[in-house]
């Protein structure tokens, strides 16, 4: 770390609780709300105004906000309140929650008869201590500090003696010499992890279970990501439509400027815009500031555009993925696992929905795939790939019926431009599923555009395609195999145009209810036991690529299904 480095004194005492917190959090500058943090922001409104000090200096004053900085220790740290008497202060800190639970040390008691008391947690000691270290610095006597735990408004004063500020100067030391060393692994099986708002970048359990030596080396992971799976995924696709935002919501206004929709920002997870939709700039400010990714895509489904708020980069992340990509072996390594994974499933999709398969298709794609576990070269393992999708797609109208099928016999898989309703099924599918891992990486932290299997080209997201493979079967084909054969889209929902076969504005709408109710379908993770509806698996997968990425993990095995 640079020497002029000032760290948040919040952050550093987070060592306390978790050193590959503090690391998250100083390091990689990666923050993800959630329930508790918002309820810790609630508590802070109020605390938090900033209040000038008082001209008359005999008068006691509380002073809001105040913020110092130790040129000297590298750290800034900004008090909620201080109460301030002449040149004596006493830091106050708010929690929103209840203070630790300290059993009597009474061997000869049964545990339901031990008295308790309370403590602050170590964690809030580590912040006051540099706060007052800080202050003493500043030219302030501090004798004690105060912790106010909102949960159920307690207020615990805390001497201000040589002892805390050790404890606190420890910390900052530690956190110093892990700022300069990799990554900390996670706490293992800790049930600190369940509440902690940054378990999704960590991935704690499922770090753990993929550095296992052995299956017993480690407990099964808990299936604590994600704590809801109910986000809202907005698709806006309908000619003339304005999205703006009032509020607390999304407003969705029609041609004639009429409200139709009203959507809480709370819940959104994603928005997708496609062809002639106006956004406007408040909510374009809005999304970036809620880290909300904004997809823009063509009528037909391409991408041409994507909202990348600042943090969602890291330079931590995007440094170990150009130099493990760089490397020619890692990058092998990457691609065999997911071409692997996706013949798998397209095998798997075959013999499960075509009823005259021909005999020899299952045993080709097989030997595909073990040809790809001894591919030693890229170009090697692309033409394995491009062998088994040759073999998918000769075999792919078998899972349709009628005259849609026989027209994609005729005239195979085919992207720009689609000729029939199926490819054009197809290619919306796997356009919509390429946004989808785009967001997943920008969340991760991962840069789309460098990848391991596809070329890295401008404008293209190579790793998001990359990403996309094993999906591609279980999502997009799958999709289409379902939604044409129950009826949901039909030659009615297309129209025919010298640009190719598209989609018509009913059509679109009909597919991306189908889509919708793919994404949210539930499957068992074939590593870590539980299940994940496929969005989350697609999220879930771009973290455990960022995990390998830095170290935290030694192997990558991606969804397939049987």
């Amino acid at each position: 770390m640079s020497d002029t480095a000032t760290w948040s004194a919040r952050h550093v005492a987070e060592y306390a609780y978790c050193p590959r917190l503090f690391y998250f959090m100083e390091i990689e500058g990666v923050f993800l709300p959630s329930a508790d943090t918002e309820a810790g922001k609630a508590i802070h409104r109020r605390v938090d105004r900033p209040s000038a000090e008082s001209e008359d200096d005999e008068r006691p004053r509380s002073i809001r906000s105040l913020a110092l900085t130790s040129e000297t220790l590298g750290v800034a740290a900004t008090i909620d309140l201080a109460e301030a008497d002449g040149h004596t202060v006493v830091p106050v800190e708010y929690r929103k929650g209840r203070p630790q639970r300290v059993m009597e040390d009474t061997p000869d008691e049964p545990d339901e008869q031990r008295l308790s008391s309370v403590a602050p947690w170590p964690t809030d000691r580590v912040q006051v201590g540099l706060q007052a270290i800080l202050l003493k610095e500043a030219g302030y006597d501090v004798p004690r500090a105060v912790l106010y735990y909102a949960g159920e408004g307690r207020r615990i004063e805390i001497p201000v003696d040589r002892a805390l500020e050790e404890e606190a100067l420890a910390v900052l030391r530690d956190a110093k010499a892990a700022a300069d060393g990799p990554r900390p692994l996670p706490l293992v099986n800790d049930p600190k992890c369940v509440r902690c708002s940054l378990q999704p970048i960590c991935l704690p359990d499922e770090v753990h279970s993929q550095r296992a030596e052995t299956p017993d080396d480690t407990p099964s992971p808990r299936r604590i990501w994600p704590p809801r799976d109910d986000g809202i995924h907005v698709v806006a696709q309908a000619h003339g439509v304005r999205i703006g935002v009032r509020g607390q919501s999304l407003n969705v206004t029609d041609r004639d400027g009429r409200v139709t929709k009203q959507i809480p920002l709370a819940g959104v997870e994603s928005l997708s815009v496609l062809g002639y939709v106006q956004v406007t700039t408040q909510a374009l400010h809005t999304l970036a500031r809620k880290s909300i990714p904004v997809a823009f895509l063509s009528s037909a489904g391409r991408m041409v555009g994507f909202l990348d708020p600042m943090d969602s980069v890291s330079a931590t992340v995007r440094t170990a993925q150009v130099r493990k990509l760089d490397d020619p072996d890692r990058a092998l390594e990457l691609a065999r696992a997911l071409v692997r994974a996706k013949i798998r499933n397209q095998r798997t999709l075959l013999m499960r929905n075509c009823d005259d398969l021909a005999p020899h298709v299952p045993d080709a794609l097989a030997e595909q795939i073990d040809k790809t576990t001894r591919a030693i070269t890229l170009d090697t393992l692309r033409g394995h790939e491009g062998q088994a999708a040759a073999l998918y797609f000769g075999a792919f109208a078998g899972m349709f019926s009628g005259e849609c099928a026989d027209e994609f016999q005729r005239n195979g898989r085919k992207r720009r431009p689609p000729p029939d309703p199926i490819n054009s099924c197809l290619s919306l599918g796997y356009s919509i599923l390429t946004s989808e891992c785009v967001a997943a990486l920008r969340t991760a932290r991962l840069e789309p555009s460098i990848g391991a299997l596809h070329v890295s080209r401008p404008g293209r997201p190579a790793l998001a395609l990359d990403l996309m493979e094993p999906f591609r079967p279980l999502v997009a084909d799958s999709l289409a195999i379902g939604a044409f054969s129950r009826e949901e889209l039909t030659e009615g929902h297309f129209q025919r145009t010298a640009a190719g076969c598209v989609l018509t504005e009913h059509g679109r709408r009909a597919f991306f209810r189908a889509y919708a109710r793919r994404m949210d379908t539930e499957i068992t993770h074939p590593v870590f036991g539980y299940r994940l509806s496929y969005r989350r698996m697609v999220v879930l997968h771009a973290r455990m690529i960022a995990a390998w990425m830095v170290g935290d993990v030694p192997s990558l095995e991606f969804l397939t299904t049987r």
